[in-house]
């Protein structure tokens, strides 16, 4: 769920590499790897992608604690449309920002909200960049439900902003990485906000235990959902992914749910992943006059 960069020295990153969730966008054109200890000198975001810019401002709250407003890539015409991405734990949204500046299209608006820092159980309570607190990862791992659910609500407020924003809610595409991605996927099953998709990368379904054994009954259960993982992630193995998309097509619409496994695959995204998340976007929010 992080990369580890900005939690510390070298000495303390490679203390925590094996229980810290890490990771974000890696790799050269057709390359991954995983940045459990952060990435080497100049290679802050290794993707080739053509640039676009990226707009920071100052100050949000979140889970009670303040948080950087997010990092946006502007649509180059008005917008349309809106992807909203979460990060993994540790990490902040401008990698991702950076990420779907390469891969943008001209309608559509792309949202990276940064996690409030706050202690993390499974890191020893060491404060990071976090959505809500991580207990364990193992399957019946205690989980950090009031936070949880905290969070959610602050994606829906952003949700609620880019609707009185003009762009409505059905075209709007929620999505996150590893920690962001089981954030996305819970408010997406809970919210009441009619949603135009889901993209779930190297994660898993929080609370699962909370949804209904059959289809849930809100605005959602025909939502189209990407999910993807590595095949060969250390930090959330492939049975958690493979585990999630099994629950999810009792709970929506079968037929619109997706799994996409990547070979070699560590905790970390590759290029062919965001080719496949970028036809997943332009085909369900195209252009509207």
């Amino acid at each position: 769920m992080r990369r580890a960069r900005g939690v510390g020295g070298r000495g303390r990153r490679e203390a925590f590499a094996r229980t810290r969730l890490s990771a974000r966008p890696v790799g050269r054109a057709g390359t991954h790897r995983s940045h459990a200890l952060g990435p080497g000198p100049g290679d802050r975001f290794p993707f080739r992608f053509r640039p676009a810019p990226c707009w920071w401002s100052r100050c949000m709250c979140g889970n009670n604690m303040s948080a950087p407003l997010p990092a946006i890539v502007p649509a180059a015409r008005k917008a349309t449309a809106a992807v909203i991405f979460l990060h993994g734990l540790g990490d902040t949204g401008h990698g991702w920002a950076e990420a779907f500046a390469g891969i943008r299209s001209s309608h559509i608006k792309y949202i990276c909200p940064h996690a409030p820092v706050m202690p993390v159980t499974l890191n020893m309570n060491m404060a990071m960049p976090s959505w809500f607190d991580i207990i364990g990862l193992s399957p019946d791992s205690q989980e950090d439900e009031p936070g949880i659910k905290q969070a959610a609500e602050n994606v829906k407020a952003l949700i609620e902003q880019e609707v009185k924003n003009g762009i409505p809610s059905n075209r709007i595409i929620l999505g996150g990485f590893s920690q962001g991605g089981a954030l996305s996927l819970y408010t997406a099953l809970t919210t009441q906000q009619k949603l135009a998709g889901v993209t779930a990368l190297s994660c898993w379904l929080p609370l699962r235990a909370s949804f209904p054994q059959g289809r849930i009954s809100g605005v959602n259960r025909d939502i189209s959902i990407l999910q993807c993982h590595g095949d060969c992630d250390p930090l959330v193995p492939l049975m958690f992914g493979s585990l999630t998309v099994e629950k999810l097509k009792t709970l929506v619409n079968s037929a619109n749910v997706t799994f996409k496994t990547y070979e070699g695959l560590m905790h970390s995204s590759c290029q062919q992943e965001m080719m496949d998340i970028k036809h997943f976007i332009d085909k369900l929010l195209p252009p509207v006059d």
